[in-house]
């Protein structure tokens, strides 16, 4: 039997050990006396002929391992976008009012919005819809939000301002000023309006050729995010990054056969007067934070026709302007409200403080184990960090440019990770607590409706 000779110094490095376990009746007996010195790689020699050994076959294992756990990361942005192209828009009905328009209310909850109030109520009030009421339900501000919309209101008599009650003890604020408006408005068709929100001329024209043409009983419409800060392009972004992926496009909503998939957004809402009616109003939702989201699901639950669709061009909303309002606005909703999008419902809801994280950490998770790879020269995790890296940058380029906001926000997708990360955490530390506008609330927690 032939056999590998080598030298004891060369004995120890472990491509020549693998040269031995390989050695068998038909191997050319070789020997190994010196390393390549670039390398350190065994030099082999057999006759006049010589050669290297690689370390690379032994790491031919742990390198697709690395590219293998590169998947998720390259998968769920490729699902993502293909689940959000299915949506259709407002542009597709018609900018002219119906033959015999139903009359519509529009209701504006507002509560120390006097940085808004008078553009929004503008906007409305500048509708081509015909037959037009609007109500602005002052809930108790401290700022100029009443005196604002009353000097509106004397120039126009459609618009009508009230003052919200007293707020009831099991009452969120918003439902509350909602529920209020409702008991006063004269519509057919109740439309529901956050006062940071403003209205195309055509958007109430063409939702109500929406709502009328699709048989919908509950009609939302998705608008354009206005960023304009810093804070508002890296952590608006993530958040409605996450929705997106979570619930898709307009279409998949739509045609879901899963309370727990639908949506709707609360910066326009509208109702059928006797749907509203018979399921108790703003009732329904009066004790979750998120409102919007539940009226969805409850109409959904009742057996009514619930229908999302995309008005990019028709209605637009600055939801916050500053760091602090940010925090504030999503430590709220996050988790009290996000636990109410999991899988299966109620049922699942225990796993929102792990699910609702995940997607920050899976953006953090390549950069931050990329460094330590290079720091501690690990060849396999080094390939996975960067991969990983470049895929959920290319990512957040692609996003970015979609939303027309500048693509240079894109390569600080870890800073923007990292502060929604933390928010996310600190809402799930809160749980059902909630703050909001110098009130305190207690949210209802899924499995207990």
């Amino acid at each position: 039997m032939l056999q590998a000779r080598v030298t004891p110094e060369t004995m120890r490095h472990g491509a020549a050990r693998a040269a031995l376990a390989a050695a068998g009746p038909d191997y050319p007996a070789v020997e190994i006396h010196e390393r390549r010195a670039d390398t350190g790689a065994p030099l082999v020699r057999s006759g006049a002929e010589c050669e290297y050994l690689s370390p690379m076959p032994a790491m031919n294992h742990s390198f697709a391992a690395s590219i293998a756990a590169t998947i998720p990361w390259i998968l769920t942005p490729i699902i993502a976008s293909l689940r959000m192209a299915r949506s259709k828009s407002l542009d597709t009905e018609s900018a002219q009012p119906p033959a015999d328009p139903p009359r519509v209310t529009v209701i504006v909850p507002a509560r120390n919005e006097s940085r808004n109030i008078a553009a929004c109520l503008h906007s409305i009030l500048a509708s081509s819809y015909p037959r037009l009421e609007v109500i602005a339900v002052n809930d108790h501000s401290t700022d100029d939000t009443e005196a604002i919309a009353h000097a509106i209101a004397s120039a126009d008599p459609r618009l009508t301002v009230l003052n919200n009650p007293d707020l009831p003890a099991d009452w969120f604020g918003k439902q509350w000023a909602c529920q209020t408006g409702a008991d006063a408005a004269s519509g057919e068709i109740l439309v529901f309006m956050d006062a940071d929100a403003r209205a195309a001329p055509d958007l109430i024209v063409r939702s109500v050729n929406g709502m009328l043409r699709t048989h919908a009983d509950f009609y939302s419409v998705l608008g354009r995010q206005e960023m304009v800060t810093f804070w508002e392009r890296l952590l608006q972004m993530q958040v409605f990054t996450v929705l997106v992926t979570r619930f898709g496009g307009t279409e998949i909503v739509n045609r879901s056969g899963n309370a727990s998939a639908k949506i709707a957004n609360g910066q326009y809402l509208m109702v059928r007067r006797a749907t509203y009616d018979e399921s108790g109003g703003h009732g329904l939702v009066r004790g979750y934070v998120a409102e919007d989201l539940m009226l969805a699901q409850r109409y959904f639950e009742l057996g009514k026709k619930t229908v999302l669709v995309e008005g990019i061009d028709q209605l637009s909303t600055r939801m916050y302007t500053s760091l602090a309002e940010l925090m504030g606005g999503w430590r709220k909703n996050l988790f009290a409200g996000g636990r109410h999008s999991m899988p299966f419902g109620g049922r699942t809801a225990w796993l929102a403080p792990l699910l609702l994280p995940l997607p920050f950490v899976m953006q953090l998770a390549p950069p931050l184990l990329l460094v330590v790879a290079i720091a501690f020269r690990i060849p396999a995790l080094e390939l996975w960090g960067a991969i990983a890296t470049a895929v959920t940058l290319l990512t957040w380029l692609a996003y970015y440019r979609l939303a027309r906001v500048p693509m240079r926000y894109a390569l600080l997708f870890p800073l923007g990770a990292g502060v929604t990360l933390y928010i996310t955490l600190s809402a799930v530390l809160r749980g059902s607590r909630v703050e909001w506008k110098g009130r305190e609330y207690q949210s209802v927690h899924p499995a207990n409706p």
